[in-house]
C-alpha cells in the first residue's frame, strides 16, 4: 500500500485503521477530561493516508533523510501521539492513557524533546507552518551541501484555519513561494470552524487563490474520501513548487450529534456521545481497542529498509561532512581583534565576529529582517539563499515575525545553526518564537542592534525601552548586552558553548574599545572591570554602552575620596545562576545600577537605580544620554546621593 497508488480493495482495511485512530484519540480525550477531539477524529482519515506515504523510521527517530512532519495545530496532539504509538514509537499505550497528565509523555500541546518523534513545539498557532518553511528551507541547503541522492526527503506540515488566519502563515508562505522550497507539502485541515463558531464569523477570503498568488501549487480533496486524499499527495509529491492541499474535513467526524459543531474542538464528547459514537460504527469494544488488524497495517517495519538503504550511500566524505555539521564545533573560530582605544559599534564589532564563526563551521548561517546594511549581518564571500541556489546569507524580507519562527526549523533540523536579526525594538515581532526557542532549548542566536536611547534621531518608536527587561525575563534564554568590542568577542565565546538561544543586542553608536577582558569572568555573566585602591563605598553596576559612562564617574568619585568598583554584566541570565559568595563579592557597598532601559530586574540587586522612567525622544543619542541622566556626572551625583541617603 505505500508503494502503489491506493485502490477500492484497500477501503475496508483504511476504515479500520481510521476508526482505530479516530477512537483512540477520542478515549485520550475523554480519560484526561481535557483536549480537542475534533481535529484528531476529522483528520484521522488525512492521517491515515499519510502514514503511508511518510518515510520516517521509529526506529530511529533521528534518521537524517526521515521526512519531517509538523503539526501547526499543536492541539492536534491527541493525534500525534496516537499515530506514534501506532507507527512503533516509543510511546506506549500506558502513555496514552496518561495524555495531560503531570509527568506524562503526552503533554497537551506537543513539545520537542520531551517526546520521541515530534520535531518541533509549535505552541501559538501559526508557528508550525513557519516552523515547516525553516526545515524545508534547511534541507534545501542540505541537499547543496551533500547531494540530491543523500537528502530527498518531504515536509509535510498538517494545518487549521486558524494557522491561516494567524499573519505569520502569510509571511511564511510568501517566503516559501519566492524561494520554490518544493519539498514543502501543507495539508490543510478545511473544517471552516474556529472556537467561536462557523470561520465566516471573521474570515471569506480565497484561500486558493491566495496561496496561489504567492506561488503556491494548490490541490484539493475530500478529506474523508481515501482515494482522493492518496491522489492528492501522490501529486504534491511531484510538484516543483511549495503545495498546499486543501482537504474538506468535517471536525468530529463520527462525533454523533456533533459532527461539524465547534463544541467539538475543545472538550471531550461526553461518555454517552462517545459511547453512541461507537455504536453507531459498530465499534464494540472497550476504550483504547487496538485491533490486531489495524495495528499490523500502521507499523512502519519496512522503513528500516530504506534507512538502510539511504546509508549505503554515504561515502567517507559525505559522513565526514554530515558528522562536521552535526558537531556544532566552534573551537577553530579564529576571532577577530580590535585596537585598544578604537571607536566601533558593537553592531560592527558583531558583524566581524559573524563572519569569523562562518568561516570556520559551514553550518552558521542567517540574515536579516531586510536590515543587513544596518545589522552588520552580511557573510562575505558567501552566496545568498535564492530560488536557484542555497547559500547561507538568508533574505528574510520584511517578515520579522516568520524570521523567528523559520530559524527554530532551521535549528531543529540538526544540521544547522541559525541566527536572524533586525532592530532591538522589532524584537516585539519575535515575541513567541523567542519563547519557543527558550522552551526547546534549541539553539538559535537572535542579533538585535540599536539597543537603547542610542538609536537617537529615529526617536521613540524605535528606542526599545522595556525589550531588555522582557528578554531577561525568559527562563533558558541567554541576553548579551556588550560593552565592547572586545567584550563581545567574549559573549560569543560563552554564548557558542552554551548550546542554547541566546539575544545579542548591540549598539548603534561607536564604543571605545577597552583592554581584553577575561573569558571566565564574562562566562558568569557579570564581574568586577575596576576597582579603586581604597575600601570600595559604592558598586556601580550596568550593560553595554553604560558601562563606559560608569567608568568615567568613577574617575569623578575617586576624586572626591570615595572608594568604588565598576561591575560589567554583559549576561544578567548567567549572573543569576553564580553563587551568593560570588555575587558578594561583587555588590560591595551600596549597589546602583544603571541601565538605558526599563531595568527593574536590577532591584535583585540594587539599592538604587539610573533607568529610563519613560519612552525616550527623537534626538542625536548623545544628547539623550545626557537628557535622561546618562552622563558620567549625572551617575556620580547620584552616587554621592545614594551614599548620603
Amino acid at each position: 500500500m505505500q508503494s502503489l497508488a491506493l485502490s477500492p480493495q484497500d477501503l475496508p482495511t483504511l476504515q479500520n485503521m481510521a476508526t482505530t485512530l479516530r477512537f483512540l484519540c477520542a478515549d485520550m480525550v475523554q480519560q484526561a477530561n481535557s483536549g480537542h477531539p475534533g481535529v484528531a477524529m476529522g483528520l484521522a482519515d488525512v492521517a491515515v493516508v499519510l502514514g503511508l506515504h511518510l518515510k520516517i523510521n521509529p526506529k530511529n527517530p533521528a534518521w537524517l533523510n526521515r521526512d519531517r512532519l509538523v503539526f501547526s495545530g499543536g492541539h492536534a496532539s491527541a493525534l500525534a501521539y496516537a499515530l506514534l504509538h501506532l507507527w512503533g514509537f516509543n510511546i506506549s499505550l500506558e502513555d496514552l492513557k496518561a495524555f495531560r497528565q503531570l509527568g506524562s509523555k503526552t503533554p497537551g500541546h506537543l513539545e520537542y524533546k520531551h517526546t520521541e518523534g515530534i520535531e518541533i513545539t509549535t505552541g501559538p498557532l501559526g508557528q508550525g507552518f513557519a516552523n515547516a518553511v525553516g526545515f524545508s528551507l534547511a534541507s534545501k541547503l542540505a541537499q547543496e551541501m551533500l547531494g540530491t541522492e543523500i537528502i530527498n526527503h518531504k515536509v509535510y506540515c498538517l494545518c487549521g484555519d486558524g494557522d491561516l488566519q494567524e499573519g505569520l502563515s502569510y509571511e511564511s508562505a510568501s517566503l516559501a513561494g519566492h524561494l520554490e522550497l518544493k519539498n514543502l507539502i501543507v495539508i490543510y485541515d478545511s473544517n471552516a470552524i474556529t472556537i467561536e463558531g462557523d470561520t465566516h464569523l471573521a474570515f471569506s477570503e480565497d484561500v486558493e487563490l491566495r496561496f496561489r498568488a504567492q506561488n503556491w501549487e494548490v490541490l484539493s480533496c475530500d478529506g474523508h474520501d481515501f482515494l482522493d486524499i492518496d491522489r492528492a499527495l501522490r501529486s504534491a509529491k511531484q510538484s516543483l513548487k511549495p503545495t498546499l492541499v486543501i482537504a474538506k474535513t468535517t471536525i468530529g467526524k463520527g462525533a454523533l450529534g456533533l459532527e461539524g459543531s465547534s463544541k467539538v474542538h475543545g472538550a471531550p464528547l461526553g461518555l454517552e456521545v462517545l459511547e453512541n459514537s461507537k455504536r453507531a460504527l459498530n465499534w464494540e469494544h472497550p476504550p483504547f481497542y487496538i485491533p490486531k488488524s489495524a495495528a499490523l497495517h500502521f507499523h512502519m517495519e519496512k522503513n528500516e529498509v530504506w534507512e538502510r538503504l539511504w546509508e549505503q550511500k554515504l561515502t567517507p566524505s559525505i559522513q565526514e561532512q554530515i558528522a562536521h555539521l552535526q558537531a556544532k564545533d566552534f573551537s577553530q573560530v579564529a576571532y577577530p581583534t580590535f585596537e585598544v582605544g578604537q571607536q566601533i559599534a558593537t553592531r560592527v564589532s558583531n558583524g566581524k565576529i559573524l563572519n569569523a564563526i562562518s568561516r570556520a563551521y559551514k553550518g552558521f548561517l542567517g540574515g536579516s529582517a531586510d536590515l543587513a546594511p544596518s545589522n552588520n549581518t552580511t557573510l562575505h564571500g558567501l552566496k545568498d539563499f535564492n530560488p536557484t541556489h542555497a547559500g547561507r546569507n538568508l533574505h528574510f524580507g520584511i517578515r520579522e515575525h516568520a524570521m523567528g519562527a523559520i530559524c527554530n526549523g532551521i535549528a531543529n533540523y540538526g544540521l544547522f545553526v541559525p541566527f536572524c536579526a533586525t532592530f532591538f525594538v522589532f524584537s516585539d515581532y519575535l515575541c513567541a518564537s523567542l519563547r519557543l526557542s527558550a522552551l526547546m532549548g534549541n539553539q538559535v542566536f537572535y542579533i538585535f542592534t540599536h539597543d537603547s536611547i542610542g538609536v537617537g534621531e529615529d526617536g521613540p518608536t524605535h528606542q526599545p525601552i522595556e525589550h531588555l527587561s522582557h528578554l531577561r525575563a525568559l527562563p533558558n534564554f541567554y541576553v548579551f548586552r556588550p560593552m565592547d568590542a572586545h567584550e563581545n568577542v567574549l559573549c560569543w565565546q560563552v554564548a557558542l558553548g552554551l548550546k542554547k538561544s541566546c539575544a545579542f543586542v548591540l549598539s548603534r553608536q561607536n564604543l571605545e574599545v577597552l583592554p581584553i577582558g577575561d573569558l571566565t569572568k564574562v562566562q558568569r555573566g557579570g564581574y568586577v572591570l575596576y576597582q579603586s585602591p581604597q575600601p570600595v563605598q559604592i558598586t556601580l553596576v550596568s550593560s553595554g554602552s553604560e558601562v563606559q559612562a560608569c567608568l568615567q564617574a568613577a574617575s569623578l568619585l575617586e576624586a572626591q575620596d570615595i572608594g568604588v568598583q565598576v561591575v560589567s554584566v554583559p549576561c544578567f541570565d548567567l549572573l543569576l545562576e553564580q553563587d551568593r559568595t560570588y555575587l558578594d563579592g561583587l555588590f560591595v557597598g551600596k549597589v546602583l545600577a544603571i541601565e538605558a532601559s526599563r531595568g527593574l530586574e536590577w532591584f535583585r540587586f540594587a539599592h538604587a537605580l539610573v533607568n529610563m522612567e519613560s519612552f525616550g525622544r527623537s534626538a542625536p543619542g548623545s544628547a539623550l544620554f545626557r537628557h535622561f541622566g546618562f552622563s558620567s556626572e549625572t551617575i556620580a551625583q547620584k552616587a554621592q546621593s545614594l551614599l548620603e541617603s
